[in-house]
């Protein structure tokens, strides 16, 4: 392993930690091989990936994502350096934002077979979101992630929050049809939001097999907050403003929904399949 490494990089992720970091991932790359090399997020569909067994993501979850789908079911091994806005894929795999503490990680190489979702085709590692959170991910303006990192969605959540709207929602959950009024859906592989402060699911793993949906069916600015407060405390339960289920496959009927797809907005033409690609992606972990 790290025989030959392709380091991938978004220098305008977050903050733009690329950049300062890259000195001291050169010199830990440099401990394991002398063959590697550096591309930019906007070359990387064109680099041939055939010599490399293991590919650095230096950026956030954005960029994990566009790496993600030309490594499913293959033997190479991803590894993410932290330098975006949320990391939350880095963080529910115990990387830190803290350069040095994510080095001696990734150090140790510890690889852990993790899900993927194929949404229309498209791969995903984290989490896809319709309504609320799709609002919260595609309308935050970058200026504001700039100055206020990852705080700049928290700024976002609560603006978005009083101007909560419901849609209908005609979908079949492994076989079982469901219609729903909601104003945020959330299909989550690993469901962890603000670093890990937060989680939507109980138990929810990205290596489970298994999908976290949670389903908010509120438009009331006050209801919604103390739904959220709920979910801050772990309170998780099924009722008239929320649900919580797992799932391994979902289809929504569509008339060109916008969603975000791991933070990169999307939009769907024609019915929705969500569904899970169970341990298909080799990546670096904490434990």
């Amino acid at each position: 392993m790290m025989n030959c490494v392709l380091i991938v990089t978004n220098f305008n992720a977050g903050r733009k930690n690329a950049i300062r970091y890259k000195k001291r991932v050169i010199d830990f790359v440099l401990k394991h091989t002398k063959s590697f090399k550096f591309v930019d997020i906007d070359e990387f569909r064109e680099t041939d990936l055939t010599p490399y067994d293991t590919i650095f993501a230096m950026g956030g979850d954005g960029t994990v994502n566009k790496i993600v789908p030309y490594i499913v079911n293959t033997d190479k091994v991803l590894g993410i350096i932290p330098c975006g806005t949320a990391n939350l894929l880095a963080a529910k795999l115990g990387l830190s934002g803290n350069i040095n503490k994510t080095l001696k990680i990734l150090d140790k190489q510890n690889v852990r077979m993790i899900d993927v979702f194929d949404i229309n085709g498209y791969k995903c590692a984290l989490r896809c979101g319709f309504g609320y959170d799709s609002d919260i991910i595609c309308k935050t303006p970058q200026s504001l992630k700039n100055r206020f990192g990852y705080f700049a969605y928290f700024i976002a959540g609560i603006i978005f929050g009083f101007r909560l709207k419901n849609r209908e929602y005609k979908m079949i959950i492994d076989g079982n049809r469901k219609e729903i009024k909601a104003s945020c859906i959330i299909f989550a592989n690993a469901a962890n939001m603000y670093k890990n402060l937060v989680t939507l699911g109980n138990d929810a793993e990205p290596d489970d097999g298994l999908m976290d949906i949670f389903m908010l069916k509120v438009t009331n600015p006050v209801i919604f907050c103390l739904e959220f407060l709920s979910i801050i405390l772990g309170i998780r339960n099924n009722n008239s403003r929320a649900e919580y289920f797992k799932a391994k496959n979902i289809k929504i009927e569509n008339n060109w929904l916008v969603c975000h797809i791991d933070g990169e907005k999307k939009n769907l033409k024609g019915d929705i399949d969500i569904k899970i690609l169970e341990k298909s992606v080799r990546i670096f972990r904490k434990k």
